[in-house]
């Protein structure tokens, strides 16, 4: 299978997941006009994924329609998600042309987000991100956290698919977490070099996260050392340590 991230706007993804035939997996299609220059007259994709009901992730599922009328259109059960023709739910199972996905509820971000995993790869819409993970718009620092934890708990050798190249910014905040880290410091300069050739730096690795993103390390005590610090009090619980995490890095602004 051949998996492509296809930029779109400033800094999104729209995943391409191909098989032998030149037929492909959409997910999160926030603009039509990159996926159809991707593949022009290739055969009507097996079907369409969605993350969250965000604009910048549905807002070219419509056109896509209109290009390959009766596309199945995948999405968590949200009325702001009108165009889906199959509603997903945790713990369902997705057979989509040669591939298998699993669905995993992962509020946080909001409060329907689901993730796709399978096949080596996991699609996470604005959940987790290389080095980072989402703003919650609608959930509370635990419901995030728990969302976290999930994810981080499947393979290490899991590609993830996230759907921003925020991967520079995220590593200047977890740097200011953890300044010593050995595995972040060589994951920044990797992601450094392949932004300098003009590569995106996704996807990442599951383990790769796992000692590199803060977030994700929130029992660790180095990262609890910093928050407790930048909260000024101790903190009690990992969901805790996460929620002044993420105000932190809602206000960071990287040094000049």
């Amino acid at each position: 299978m051949e998996l492509l991230p296809i930029p779109a706007f400033d800094d999104n993804y729209i995943w391409l997941l191909r098989d032998p035939t030149g037929r492909a997996l959409v997910v999160d299609p926030g603009d039509a006009t990159p996926v159809l220059e991707a593949l022009g007259d290739s055969p009507p994709p097996h079907a369409i994924l969605v993350t969250h009901h965000h604009g910048d992730h549905i807002g070219g599922v419509e056109a896509l329609l209109r290009r390959w009328p009766g596309t199945p259109v995948h999405a968590p059960q949200d009325a702001r998600i009108p165009v889906a023709s199959q509603r997903v739910a945790e713990g369902d199972s997705l057979a989509i042309g040669p591939w298998r996905f699993h669905v995993l509820a992962v509020p946080g971000h909001t409060r329907s987000h689901v993730a796709y995993h399978g096949e080596g790869l996991l699609f996470c819409g604005d959940t987790l991100f290389s080095l980072g993970c989402g703003r919650m718009f609608e959930g509370t620092p635990a419901q995030m956290h728990a969302s976290l934890m999930r994810l981080a708990a499947l393979p290490g050798d899991l590609r993830i698919c996230c759907a921003h190249e925020y991967t520079l910014a995220n590593a200047a905040f977890a740097l200011a977490v953890e300044p010593d880290n050995p595995a972040l410091l060589a994951c920044s300069a990797n992601a450094r070099a392949l932004r300098a050739d003009g590569r995106p730096s996704l996807p990442t690795r599951m383990a790769d996260e796992r000692a590199c993103n803060p977030f994700l390390r929130c029992a660790e005590p180095a990262v609890r050392a910093a928050a407790q610090a930048r909260a000024g009090r101790p903190l009690v619980g990992d969901a805790e340590v996460f929620g002044v995490l993420r105000e932190w890095k809602n206000a960071f602004r990287p040094p000049a």
